[in-house]
């Protein structure tokens, strides 16, 4: 799901500001200066739940309470599928061609026991510490509720170090801390390092380019999954809101629905008029209900593909004659940026939909490829965000 906050245009420096010092004071605060220099171990981290985890080796047996956390670790490590032991199956299942493209470039993927969804209800714990984890990652969210509580006390009632992080719930300010946890946690700290730097002065320049501006924030509505539910499953009050803000927009449904998110009825998104609208999904996955447009976009997507299966949902009753429709400023984006640490790119190409004008000094398509270039041990290629504009549909990862 996506999610968002509200703001108005005078707190708007304000709330971007925030978003930036928060980011660059957590993530110094994340690890002592000169712990873990030299690879030492044993080692203690503080996580993103404000635990203390002392992990004794560099970890060789890694669980993934949620397979997504794979986007992360190959960041920072260049094989970290060797590392694996155990994974809930939320990659392969709802983003299956991303599965498959790190299946292919390292195929012992086939092998790493799956453990079911990611939710704390349906892991299969047991069969998770039949693998001898002698590590467990997990979300945030995944210990939110008392279910998670509970899977996390049984990990560590069978001495498995367990070490929380978070992509979702605060991502812009918490993607540079879980970096440098998940670094410490597996011996990759220089290269953690380099990549929350990377995230934070990429985050900054959006932030300064934003404030600088005179014009006003435009009402923009994010729609998560357009199809598969009634219009419109709009963000509420983290995850994409968060990018919303930082980009420059105002967003719409951010007062109207919980800060998970929530369903708004077509009539009141056409009488709010957003002047911006970007439809989210996944290459593989949900399906639309049938008869539905299905936006497909994502990991794997042909740049022609994403643009065509977004002209078909703008086609939808009530959706073509939004404003933002009527003037061309609609968009469609990979709605997984609010669960991995290339969340950036987002938050680039959002401002630049918001602020045209900041398109031509704040461009994705160069960050992806740095990325790409020095950080990711499987490239990521495909379509994430596209409009029906071809020259200026920008989104195609190389």
């Amino acid at each position: 799901m996506v999610a968002g906050r509200s703001w108005n245009l005078p707190s708007r420096w304000v709330r971007n500001d925030a978003i930036t010092r928060r980011a660059v004071l957590a993530t110094a605060a994340s690890v002592p200066l000169g712990a873990g220099a030299g690879g030492e171990w044993p080692r203690t981290i503080s996580d993103l739940a404000g635990r203390r985890v002392v992990v004794s080796h560099p970890p060789r047996a890694v669980l993934l309470g949620e397979g997504l956390l794979l986007v992360a670790l190959s960041l920072i490590h260049p094989d970290p599928v060797s590392i694996l032991s155990s994974s809930a199956n939320d990659l392969q299942r709802r983003e299956p061609p991303l599965f498959e493209a790190f299946r292919d470039r390292f195929p012992p993927l086939a092998s790493v026991v799956p453990l079911g969804p990611a939710s704390p209800d349906s892991l299969a714990l047991e069969r998770a510490l039949a693998a001898a984890p002698d590590l467990a990652l997990l979300s945030r969210w995944q210990i939110g509720s008392d279910l998670g509580r509970a899977m996390l006390g049984r990990l560590e009632a069978a001495g498995v170090p367990t070490v929380v992080v978070d992509f979702f719930t605060h991502p812009l300010a918490d993607t540079g801390p879980s970096m440098r946890v998940l670094g410490r946690a597996l011996g990759h700290d220089a290269a953690a390092e380099d990549f929350a730097n990377f995230h934070a002065g990429r985050v900054a320049r959006v932030s300064r380019a934003v404030r600088e501006l005179a014009e006003p924030a435009p009402v923009a509505l994010v729609h998560a999954y357009p199809g598969l539910w009634d219009c419109c499953w709009a963000v509420g009050g983290a995850g994409f809101g968060e990018f919303i803000d930082l980009a420059g927009g105002n967003n719409l449904a951010a007062s109207l629905v919980p800060p998970g998110g929530a369903t708004l009825s077509l009539e009141l998104v056409v009488a709010r008029a957003p002047k911006v609208y970007v439809a989210t999904g996944l290459a593989g996955g949900p399906g639309a209900a049938p008869g539905e447009a299905r936006l497909r976009i994502g990991p794997g997507v042909a740049p022609e593909e994403a643009r065509r299966s977004l002209g078909d949902v703008l086609r939808t009753p009530g959706l073509a004659g939004l404003p933002a429709v009527q003037s061309g400023r609609a968009y469609a984006i990979w709605n997984f940026f609010n669960a991995v640490p290339l969340n950036l790119l987002a938050v680039e190409a959002m401002a630049g939909w918001f602020h045209p004008a900041l398109a031509a000094s704040i461009d994705p398509v160069s960050t992806l490829a740095e990325i790409n270039r020095r950080f990711a041990a499987v490239p990521f290629s495909g379509s994430y965000w596209t409009n029906l504009d071809v020259a200026a549909a920008a989104g195609e990862a190389r």
